[in-house]
């Protein structure tokens, strides 16, 4: 097994949900959608063996843009939708 490294491990990237913009955010709803995914599959050969099958598939996309929607309507509303 070759693991990923820890700091692929974290589950919240710089252990806060604020950001200064909503491009940050959306940068940060991606990373925290991968950081799930490789706190769930640790292994690195494993999450290489099944890129070729999901990259190409519409659904497991669909899926996965759905987890980065979700995460980022958690960041925005952490950041109160970035309003005063």
């Amino acid at each position: 097994m070759t693991a990923l490294p820890a700091s692929e491990l974290v589950l919240v990237p710089g252990a806060t949900l604020i950001t200064a913009t909503p491009e940050e955010g959306r940068a940060l709803a991606l990373a925290l959608a991968r950081h799930t995914i490789h706190n769930i599959q640790p292994d690195l050969d494993k999450l290489e063996e099944g890129r070729p099958i999901y990259s190409v598939n519409p659904d497991s996309l669909i899926a996965a843009g759905h987890v980065v929607a979700v995460e980022f309507q958690t960041i925005a509303a952490a950041n109160n939708y970035w309003r005063d």
